[in-house]
């Protein structure tokens, strides 16, 4: 069932809220996550650094954690993407982290045994907190820089494309599920500086629901959300759901057609309650049919179809799209996220052969 509501605009607090409002500023003015990025290269962001290796503790968490370069990997090898042409991000420092997250979480992120519960690696929880930190946190600081440049790239491009981020179960002061860092809201505050955006739609297609970004815009009336998740998996999070403008619950076993279906009529219902200057397309491959955490039965071609949709609802009311890789749990996510970037540029809806024009 979907529902849909305005949320109403952000209560200030006083002069404490303006100090913390005029520090995020400053910190995010002089953040070096945004740099100028040649036409040369095209707006799809990936570092080698975004994969997760080390002593094979990896292989213990369901998640597929070279994916990110393995869907680069199948791009360049089709022949659809120069590895030159691609953009390399910057990590997330401790100041870019502090424009969302206090420095308590951050400060909590030093104990292996917290890192090793938010990721789901109980292994973690016995390294060394220098190891955890380059293996572990190191690549999540640096997908983060990936999702706050795409915004940048988006405005400039029209879209633009991390093979990484979507973190969208991790709010300013909780991670969980795999999410460390609230890449979602960082991208978001730095658009509203730095780009001068004011108005921001989240579509989240993940089959989890997105508590992290929903409680860091809760009744921020500059973020419309729309959020489209099994309500019987993870994380269950019934005062997030509160703060989701739009709610679109598919239950375990949804097929494909019922699933586009439903999406079809979510992004209409969108369209004519918000008009955003950016979207960000939170596109995970955990609704596959198969994938041990999502219980949805999305078929590949869905999931191509579910990507052209959203893009296409952006081009045509010329908003700026950053997409974002999020969950997916099988080896064949990587494939079916390659097969699905190929197809928005057969369709137009993306350029990986030259410098896109500015819209």
């Amino acid at each position: 069932m979907a529902t849909a509501s305005s949320s109403p605009p952000a209560v200030s607090g006083g002069s404490a809220a303006t100090d913390s409002e005029t520090l995020r500023k400053n910190q995010i003015l002089s953040s070096k996550l945004y740099f100028d990025v040649p036409l040369t290269k095209v707006p799809v962001i990936y570092s080698s650094s975004y994969d997760i290796a080390f002593l094979g503790i990896e292989k213990l968490h369901p998640f597929d954690s070279s994916k990110w370069g393995r869907v680069r990997g199948f791009l360049i090898r089709d022949g659809v993407l120069d590895k030159k042409r691609t953009v390399e991000p910057v990590e997330a420092s401790k100041d870019d982290l502090l424009v969302v997250h206090s420095e308590s979480y951050l400060n909590s992120l030093k104990s292996s045994l917290n890192v090793s519960i938010i990721v789901e690696v109980p292994p973690v929880a016995l390294l060394p907190n220098c190891l955890v930190q380059k293996k572990v946190l190191y690549p999540f600081r640096m997908q983060v820089g990936g999702t706050v440049l795409a915004a940048k790239l988006a405005k400039e491009r029209g879209w633009a494309i991390n093979l990484g981020g979507g973190f969208h179960h991790c709010s300013a002061e909780s991670g969980g599920g795999f999410c460390v860092y609230a890449d979602i809201s960082l991208c978001i505050h730095y658009a509203f500086v730095r780009l001068n955006i004011s108005r921001v739609m989240i579509i989240d297609l993940d089959a989890h629901q997105g508590n992290g970004h929903e409680m860091d815009f809760a009744n921020d009336s500059r973020v419309y959300i729309l959020d489209m998740y099994n309500p019987e998996i993870y994380p269950r999070d019934f005062v997030a759901r509160r703060h989701i403008n739009q709610r679109v619950e598919i239950v375990s076993g949804t097929r494909t057609d019922e699933y586009l279906k439903q999406l079809d009529k979510a992004l209409e219902v969108a369209g004519h309650m918000f008009d955003p200057e950016l979207v960000v397309y939170n596109a995970g491959t955990d609704i596959l049919d198969g994938d041990p955490l999502g219980l949805l039965k999305v078929s590949p071609d869905g999931i191509t179809s579910r990507d052209e949709k959203v893009f296409r609802f952006a081009k045509e009311k010329s908003i700026p799209i950053v997409m974002l890789t999020s969950g997916g749990y099988m080896k064949s996510s990587a494939r079916v996220i390659a097969d699905s970037i190929v197809n928005l540029s057969k369709k137009s809806l993306i350029d990986l052969e030259k410098a896109p024009v500015k819209i």
